[in-house]
């Protein structure tokens, strides 16, 4: 069998080189961030605006429409449009500032990936952009009308897309070699009119000359040729040609701040960043070079596109001279869409259902597109540039001042590079488990990446995301690695063991600082903050109380998975290196040592986090005045240590003598903390051995309540909170405020981590999946004779796997159209169910309320909702799509 030409290209380079040199690693939004924030106190959301961006050369990284860049973002290439009605160019997408939306940060446009190879050989997204001004003004207007309790306002309810008045771009993008990039752009008119559209094209160079370092002392240069062709020259990048066919004009500027309009102060330059945007605008030939050099350049293509017609843009960008650089131009791209539908063809083999390819294939997509170039030195960042452009009063407010070691410059895996356009390092851990689908070398990349020295703290801790480093997140990369390394070696006949090893020293660690840091009295009962469920407690749990203490089942349960997710991996080792049987032995006597304090029984005010008359897992308070309470909120936080679950085959144990010696001696001689886990002498289906916090009781009493549809089990997965707190909040007295919680299916109502955030009734995809992984091992004991009742109360009797795969479907049941032509994930709105132009286009929002599968939060995340497409691959494989009947229509 010929090996297929885009694996051909992976195994070229595994890493960001070679064919993988050129990708979408623009950002969507890099106004708003912290890096672009050098205000004294902090104020992120407002010292570069989204007004302001196009007059502010950025200086930590770019963003753009549709855009591509060289691996270090030094050379970018992205579009602007102008539909003869706006203000202002469209050169970037627009959405409310974290201070402006009722719910946080939210993006206002329609835009979606459509493709993507892991290469990015051939890709493809789509953007959706009005005949009429866009309603900017509108939309701001609209959304400080509404409060926390009232849903968003968006871009279809402005009436702007009514009558089909608007264009559908498609931006495709083929590479011919490694340095030899064809791209097109499509505009159709989806209107009865025709319509006047500016397509631009557009090419510049990220600002590195102004801040006064030697290594970047030569500013580069374009430099135009007829209205043909753009020369580019960067001393770092190489020299390139941007080949454009049939252009208006060429326009030059230079990617330098307007001082004037930003700070009032007399420019550098004549031909300042926004001059492109101001010439376009205006027609006025001042604001652009004459002598057609800069370092900020494009290609101005002004259409009358016919009403239901379309108007292409063709454009080639390359090392190397080509003679006539269009002339192959439909061949290259025809091959190229070929590769990409082979190469999915054979990664979505298993899967038959024609509508589930189309959203697993677009989830792909999503994971390929939010690749972005993250750039971030702390050092740097803190004190100022050698040359500062703008005045810098210095930092009062010090953000990551305790990390000054950090220096990031590299291409993650972004969560949503619109709303989130920063690393996140829980979520980058969800988010390889699909990328190890496709390009298992990226994936297991991203994992190393944040563990080494200039990401990790010398303490060992991870660094949680930009807005505060020193956030706690959950210590999940233990496992996340676990599941890369499975997946990998499933897919490709052989393990990675030197992965595996790489990752586990420096595991080693962060597990290390977790112990230190977050088991204050050394009692194996852990504590952390919100440990990225941000509002799921009766209060902000990051905050210190003074005389309190706070016990966490989430964190508890967080380390016990930590000790088992080490544990196999170290047992994986040693089957080819022993030495490491020392390794699965400390992290298995520390499970168990955790095990005996989660489920220490009742003496007095000494007590564990079960409680038995509810049969669940809770937080635990201990106040001033020596009080015990149970803090008892049914969520997700006591489904946690569900997932501590390790399964271990006789096979394996006789092959590690050293460890089952030393199990089997701990087992024998501390039977108090052996009989606190699953029976190991008791061998489950196939010789396997089980380790984890719940015995068949435990598990069967918490399995009961998340299965229940009136607490956790929603038509779309399990719900954050108990439904339970729906007409029973809890309430708790705080020094005299009664706080309390309540089930909230949607939108957060609360200000907690800035409104944008809930955990408190919607459906998250990654907690999900965790469970149903655990569920899966738990199976894997137990095997078709250990039954449970799905759903609670139903009377319906089956196997622990079949009651995990139709929760599965539920979550997938989000994306897949219902039998009255309604998708779930878009309830509502009548257009993307019913308008051809956009029922086959799939939105993975960040999390989904907890009683009708509507798309909440972020609406392009497809990070860690991107492991629909593995749970796609797991009903697939297990032949039970559709199998839950219990789905109610919407």
């Amino acid at each position: 069998m010929t090996e297929l030409a885009e694996k051909i290209r992976l195994n070229l380079r595994k890493d960001n080189k070679g064919w993988k040199r050129w990708g979408p690693y623009l950002s969507e939004r890099q106004w708003g961030t912290v890096r672009e924030d050098y205000s004294v106190y902090g104020s992120t959301w407002d010292y570069v605006s989204h007004d302001m961006a196009r007059s502010w050369a950025y200086r930590w990284g770019e963003d753009g429409i549709g855009g591509i860049s060289d691996n270090k973002q030094f050379m970018c290439i992205a579009f602007s449009f102008w539909n003869h009605q706006d203000k202002i160019v469209k050169e970037r997408l627009y959405g409310m500032a974290g201070s402006e939306g009722n719910h946080g940060e939210d993006v206002k446009e329609l835009y979606y990936y459509l493709d993507s190879t892991p290469t990015h050989s051939y890709m493809k997204m789509l953007y959706k952009y009005p005949h009429n001004e866009f309603p900017y003004k509108k939309i701001i207007e609209e959304n400080s009308k509404r409060s926390r309790k009232d849903p968003e306002f968006e871009i279809l309810q402005t009436g702007v897309f009514d009558n089909n008045e608007y264009f559908d771009i498609f931006i495709e993008y083929a590479k011919a070699d490694e340095t030899d990039i064809l791209i097109k752009v499509t505009a159709h008119n989806r209107g009865k009119k025709a319509a006047p559209l500016t397509i631009l094209p557009t090419i510049w160079f990220r600002n590195t000359w102004s801040w006064g370092y030697e290594n970047f002392k030569q500013k580069p240069m374009l430099t135009g040729i007829a209205n043909s062709q753009i020369d580019a020259s960067h001393h770092l990048v190489g020299k390139y040609k941007f080949y454009i066919e049939d252009a208006d004009e060429l326009l030059f500027c230079e990617n330098e701040t307007n001082m004037e309009r930003v700070f009032g102060k007399p420019n550098n330059s004549m031909y300042v960043k926004d001059g492109i945007s101001n010439y376009v605008i205006t027609g006025k030939d001042k604001y652009i070079n004459p002598n057609r050099i800069g370092s900020k350049a494009a290609a101005k293509f002004t259409k009358k596109v016919p009403a239901e017609g379309s108007v292409t843009v063709r454009l080639r960008f390359c090392q190397n001279k080509v003679n006539k650089p269009f002339e192959n131009f439909d061949d290259i791209f025809a091959a190229r869409i070929q590769d990409a539908e082979d190469f999915y063809a054979e990664v979505q083999k298993n899967v038959q259902n024609e509508e589930l390819k189309k959203i697993q294939r677009q989830a792909f997509a999503g994971m390929m597109w939010n690749k972005q170039f993250y750039y971030y030195n702390i050092n740097e960042w803190t004190n100022g540039d050698p040359k500062m452009p703008f005045e810098f009063k210095g930092r009062a407010y010090q953000r990551n001042n305790t990390w000054k070691h950090a220096y990031m410059a590299n291409i993650l895996s972004m969560p949503d590079k619109w709303e989130y356009p920063w690393f996140a390092a829980w979520d980058l851990a969800f988010h390889t488990l699909t990328l190890a689908r496709i390009d298992p070398d990226f994936a297991k990349r991203q994992l190393a990446v944040i563990l080494r020295e200039y990401y990790m703290h010398p303490n060992g801790q991870l660094p949680a995301y930009e807005w505060n480093f020193s956030d706690v997140n959950p210590p999940v990369h233990a496992w996340a690695t676990w599941k890369v390394y499975e997946i990998d070696k499933k897919n490709n006949g052989k393990g990675d063991i030197l992965f595996l090893e790489k990752v586990f020293h420096k595991l080693l660690m962060n597990f290390t600082w977790w112990v230190n840091q977050k088991d204050e009295e050394g009692n194996n009962i852990f504590g952390g903050g919100f440990l990225g469920l941000d509002n799921i407690g009766v209060f902000d749990r990051n905050t210190q109380i003074p005389g309190v203490k706070l016990e966490q089942a989430d964190a508890t349960g967080w380390m016990a998975m930590y000790t088992l997710n080490m544990l196999r991996i170290a047992c994986e080792i040693a089957l080819e290196r022993p030495v490491y049987q020392d390794m699965a032995s400390k992290f298995f006597e520390h499970f168990l040592h955790i095990a005996g304090a989660i489920n220490k029984p009742i003496k007095g005010n000494d007590l564990g986090l079960w409680d038995e008359g509810d049969q669940f897992y809770y937080d635990k308070l201990h106040a001033p005045n020596g009080e015990t309470i149970f803090m008892k909120i049914r969520s997700y936080v006591g489904l946690i240590p569900l997932c501590a679950v390790e399964v271990l085959n006789e096979e394996t144990l006789e092959k590690l003598p050293d460890f089952k010696r030393r199990l089997e001696w701990v087992l024998n001689n501390r039977p108090d903390l052996a009989s606190l886990i699953s029976r190991w002498h008791e061998p489950g289906k196939g010789e396997t051995h089980l380790l984890s916090l719940l015995r068949g009781h435990r598990m069967k009493m918490v399995v009961k309540r998340m299965f229940d549809e009136a607490e956790f089990l929603s038509d779309y997965g399990l719900r954050s909170l108990s439904k339970c707190h729906d007409e029973n909040p809890y309430k708790f007295n705080m020094q005299g405020e009664i706080l309390s919680v309540k089930y909230t299916p949607a939108e957060s109502d609360l200000s907690i981590m800035g409104g944008n955030s809930n955990w408190r009734g919607p459906i998250w995809f990654p907690i999900n999946y965790l469970i149903i992984d655990a569920m899966l091992k738990f199976y894997e004991y137990y095997g078709d004779d250990f039954e449970i009742e799905y759903p609670t109360n139903s009377g319906n009797i089956m196997s622990i796997k079949e009651a995990t795969m139709m929760v599965a479907q539920r979550l997938i049941n989000i994306f897949v159209m219902t039998k009255d032509k309604v998708r779930p994930a878009m309830i509502g709105i009548d257009k993307f169910d019913k308008d051809p132009h956009f029922k086959d286009l799939y939105l993975f929002y960040e999390y989904f309320n907890g009683d009708n599968g509507a798309g909440l939060g972020a609406a392009h995340q497809c990070g860690w909702t991107g492991l629909v497409a593995d749970l796609i691959e797991a009903v697939s494989e297990n032949s039970l799509l559709g199998a839950d009947s219990n789905r109610k229509p919407v």
